[in-house]
């Protein structure tokens, strides 16, 4: 379960040595708010990010929020296809050196909006899987919601480590047309990508 769950940059190193972690993470939240990457009008909010125990395996569920911008929309209208990783990793603390990484993986998707047919496509790009919808809020549904990913198996986490879960939605500027990828990076309408989110596993 989340303990905590806060935006935070994974690069930038923990140096407790307790279980006051959270804690900290909450005290020094405020500092850390000025130097965000993301943070923006249209930039995507992971809502809710939980790990549970099912049987033997913990799994991850998450609630995303995307807020398109007028120009990306417009994009989509015209037939531009738009990507987002979902990128989910599981981390053990250490005291002095750097959290080592146990899982390291993400789930893609690309949506495109087909004019003939009148509806909005999503692919998962890992598992091929494709989804039809009439109107773009349903296909960003789609994408919204995380439910029972799999992680990683219970006995591969010793009871006495601490271990963090981390999750961003990261926008590909640089699967846009070539005409739009300079625009992209200045534009904050292009600012689509999601902060870190960072919290402590419950074992």
């Amino acid at each position: 379960m989340v303990n905590s769950c806060v935006n935070f940059d994974k690069k930038i190193p923990i140096l407790l040595k307790n279980s006051s972690f959270s804690a900290f993470v909450c005290g020094i939240l405020f500092w850390m708010l000025p130097f965000s990457g993301y943070t923006g009008q249209f930039a995507a909010e992971v809502k809710r990010a939980e790990i549970s125990l099912q049987g033997d395996i913990y799994v991850l569920s998450a609630d995303i929020v995307y807020r398109l911008s007028d120009k990306a929309k417009v994009a989509l209208q015209n037939g531009v296809p738009l990507f987002w990783d979902i990128q989910i990793r599981l981390l053990q603390h250490r005291d002095v050196l750097w959290n080592k990484t146990l899982v390291d993986t993400a789930i893609r998707y690309r949506i495109q909006y087909h004019a003939l047919l009148n509806m909005y496509r999503v692919r998962n790009e890992v598992d091929g899987e494709v989804y039809n919808f009439s109107t773009l809020p349903a296909a960003l549904d789609l994408m919204s919601t995380i439910s029972d990913f799999p992680l990683i198996e219970k006995t591969e986490l010793a009871p006495e480590n601490l271990y963090l879960g981390a999750l961003r939605v990261s926008f590909d500027r640089e699967a846009l047309p070539l005409p739009l990828r300079p625009v992209a990076y200045i534009d904050p309408q292009w600012y689509l990508s999601s902060d870190w989110t960072l919290w402590t596993l419950k074992k």
